[in-house]
């Protein structure tokens, strides 16, 4: 038995049971095909990598689309990504942020 920081008591229960069906690496069995990043842009700087990602050409449904790719490609990256590279793409995930904040302060503008 184990017991949780919150007092409960639980039973051990693996990875499987807690609602990851795959195991540990499920993100690497990952593919999709609703959006094409161009070759190589996770390796570029990062004003390029947010101008990508917030484009419709990459993201037909707005900025935020692109955001989910970007930390869907860093949390994939893990382990194997260097701490400068993972910097970067912190930094272009802060300008499509704000980017997303811009959108959605536009949208809700046009809204009123």
């Amino acid at each position: 038995m184990v017991v949780h920081r919150s007092g409960e008591k639980g039973s051990a229960k693996s990875s499987r049971a807690r609602g990851q069906k795959g195991g540990k690496r499920w993100v690497a069995k990952v593919k999709t095909a609703s959006t094409h990043p161009t070759k190589g842009l996770f390796t570029k700087d990062a004003s390029t990598i947010a101008r990508s990602l917030a484009s419709k050409k990459v993201s037909p449904k707005g900025p935020s689309s692109g955001m989910r790719m970007l930390t869907y490609f860093i949390n994939r990256g893990g382990k194997g990504l260097s701490a400068a590279r993972r910097r970067e793409l912190e930094r272009a995930k802060k300008l499509l942020a704000a980017r997303v904040e811009k959108a959605k302060a536009s949208q809700h503008k046009g809204a009123a």
